[in-house]
């Protein structure tokens, strides 16, 4: 490995990022803030900002203006290079073609370890909080990366080689996180599956990425609950040809059943050198494929490459958490989700920081958890999601002011929308009033940060509930229903950017046309997120929700065709729809409205269709509300028209829009009255 620019780390980048630009002026990462609700007074918008040299409007102009000059000397100083790159990007949304720093070779485990082990081997990488509190553990980044070496060392022994896939499905912990980067350490492609998945969800996940290893554990522990993970594995391998190995750790001491595929993964690394060549990867070869929900119904493996993820999940850690060497970040995701890719793993490891491993959940064994766990650990920054913050929120302040929050200075939200009243006791109850608070917007496929807060000019104001701010070269466009791109401000209409950056998708694994289809087909020349967006008055960005047939439960993306398809599958429902509506706590759910045969009881298939969404795709995607009609309302040409049934069931149906298509208009009566009844049958719902 190549060790010219192992001093060359993200230390020196904002004096990189200013000094390319003329002296140092005032913009900052995420602190100081100040924060108000919106109104119709200006005040710190990039759009007022004077556009003084290293600036952060100065900064974000040239990103827009100049790609190749802003990227090239970031990722030049940044990360560790093999071979340097001769291009920069190479960019074209009228093809979804993506590519960064073309020609480079590297390897993305020596940026994450190698580099910080030269330097600073005992400092600490890793604290897992494991699921009892008080039980934490510390690992080094030398510790990290011999168990990494040996991991790798064992894939290559069961011939895992360069481009094979490997699944992992395992619950957060150092393993884990070794498995990841053990795989990029030889080349090989993860993919990480969301350890609350069915088997038959991960053996879909499997198949389509044709894996032939599979790593996990015997049980996962969580909130006080054992889960009995490998038994997953063991359903799901059965329907995976291509499954020739499974690799299986011990997080418990219980003994589970090892068939012929399965191999002790412990005992194998113990036999391992601590130590692995790393293999040299191009710039552009698959670092990870990562499994989203799609509007078909058929999840999406989202391919995500090795030097421009790794930048930008590294650049936006630092700058929009205002991260510090020697700060200790907690960021509470799961490693199954883009959120644990980005800002538990890759990011903070590559700029050498001390991450958090959460294993637990918020209120396990009580209300008090992240708060204790912020104060026995020093937590500097902290990042987590609505839905957590809604459901502590009703437990009271008392769990928070128990215990010593002194140490935090950032807080972040991920996931979905935040409310004003999450934002404003996220704020003022656990941040004193005195943390920055950055409500950051971003999807799996951008890889990380795009809208945030932070960074911004120095002592810019934060609305509470706005993302607000793009971050560096990220240019987004309202365009409205028709297509037209809206100019100035006060505007809302459909989130789309109009240039590529280093951490985005490059395609859907197996299906570049259905990658076209999904992001650069409705708006050509843009990539279209599906998010609706307001531009406000100052010429921030107020991010408004979905507006495809996807619900984000928890945070978690989940499509309303997926639910629907396993519904399908009862042999009493022949047919189905799906929506997702406003919940306290989960910020939507989803609602199914379900057609039964004659004679079929709808207490109990309501039941089963609840055991059948959990074994078809997993526990969070449950509907919370399932209710029988006798028709769905249906256009001429048999579509079925879901934005009626979100109006009934949000109660807007004074403004139903245009009905005119309806096959018969006299539908949406009777699913009015069927409505009512259901609600005084159900008051809960």
């Amino acid at each position: 490995m190549a060790a010219g620019s192992l001093g060359r780390g993200l230390g020196r980048l904002l004096g990189s990022l200013r000094g390319r630009l003329g002296q140092p002026a005032g913009w900052q990462s995420g602190a100081n803030v100040t924060s108000r609700r919106s109104s119709g007074r200006s005040g710190g918008a990039p759009a007022s900002a004077a556009a003084q040299p290293g600036s952060y409007s100065a900064l974000s102009a040239q990103a827009a203006r100049e790609p190749a000059a802003f990227w090239g000397p970031l990722a030049r100083d940044t990360l560790v290079w093999d071979t340097p790159y001769h291009t920069v990007w190479d960019c074209d949304f009228s093809r979804g073609k993506i590519g960064w720093f073309l020609g480079g070779q590297l390897n993305v485990s020596v940026n994450c370890l190698d580099k910080h082990v030269q330097k600073s081997p005992e400092s600490i990488a890793l604290i897992w909080e494991q699921d009892e509190p008080g039980t934490e553990v510390k690992i080094t980044y030398r510790e990290l990366l011999e168990t990494t070496c040996r991991l790798a060392n064992t894939l290559k022994k069961h011939d895992v080689r360069r481009g094979d896939r490997v699944a992992i499905y395992m619950p957060v912990s150092p393993i884990a996180v070794a498995a990841m980067l053990a795989c990029a350490r030889i080349g090989a492609v993860h993919t990480v599956v969301f350890a609350g998945f069915s088997a038959e969800s991960l053996a879909g996940r499997i198949n389509d990425a044709k894996c032939e290893v599979v790593i996990t554990v015997n049980q996962g522990l969580r909130g006080g609950r054992v889960l009995e993970l490998k038994r997953i594995v063991d359903e799901a391998v059965k329907l995976c040809p291509t499954v020739r190995r499974v690799l299986v750790a011990h997080r418990t001491d219980q003994k589970v059943p090892m068939g012929k595929l399965d191999v002790p993964l412990e005992q194998e690394m113990a036999k391992e050198e601590p130590a692995c060549t790393p293999e040299s990867m191009g710039s552009e070869d698959m670092l990870f494929l990562l499994y989203t929900s799609g509007s078909t119904g058929m999840p999406k493996g989202l391919v995500h490459t090795q030097a421009g993820y790794l930048l930008y999940a590294a650049l936006t850690h630092k700058l929009v958490f205002d991260y510090k060497p020697g700060d200790v970040f907690g960021c509470v995701a799961d490693i199954g989700w883009i959120t644990g890719h980005s800002y538990v793993v890759y990011g903070p490891l590559c700029n050498g920081a001390t991450t958090v491993l959460f294993e637990s959940t918020p209120v396990y064994p009580d209300a008090g958890r992240y708060w204790e766990t912020v104060e026995r650990l020093r937590v500097n920054q902290f990042y987590c999601a609505p839905t957590a913050v809604r459901l502590l929120l009703k437990y009271g302040d008392t769990w928070v002011k128990k215990y010593d929050r002194s140490s935090l200075r950032t807080l972040g939200s991920v996931g979905e929308p935040i409310n004003h009243e999450a934002w404003e006791w996220l704020h003022k109850v656990v941040g004193d009033s005195r943390c920055t608070l950055v409500d950051t917007w971003w999807q799996t496929e951008t890889g990380g940060i795009c809208i945030s807060p932070r960074p911004s000019e120095e002592g810019a104001e934060i609305i509470p509930s706005m993302a607000m701010r793009p971050f560096f070269g990220i240019i987004p466009v309202v365009i409205d229903e028709k297509g037209n791109t809206m100019e100035g401000n006060d505007v809302a209409g459909t989130l789309c950017f109009s240039q590529a950056w280093p951490g985005m998708a490059r395609t859907i694994y197996g299906s570049h046309s259905r990658f076209m289809t999904a992001y650069f087909t409705d708006y050509p020349g843009y990539y279209c997120t599906g998010d609706g967006v307001h531009r406000t008055k100052e010429g921030y960005y107020q991010i408004t929700g979905r507006i495809d047939d996807v619900i984000n439960i928890s945070g978690h993306r989940v499509g309303t065709a997926e639910i629907e398809d396993a519904i399908a599958d009862h042999p009493s429902v022949p047919e189905t729809a799906v929506i997702g509506y406003p919940h306290d706590i989960k910020g939507e759910a989803a609602f199914a409205f379900i057609v039964l045969k004659n004679g079929a009881n709808d207490t109990v298939v309501a039941k089963e269709l609840k055991s059948l969404v959990v074994t078809k795709i997993a526990k969070y995607a449950v509907p919370d509300q399932i209710m029988v009609v006798k028709r769905l309302p249906k256009t001429r040409s048999g579509k079925v028209m879901r934005r009626l049934l979100r109006k009934i069931v949000t109660n807007k149906t004074q403004d139903l829009g245009d009905i005119t298509t309806l096959e018969d208009p006299n539908v949406i009566k009777e699913i009015l009255t069927a409505y009512q009844k259901y609600k005084e049958k159900s008051p809960n719902s």
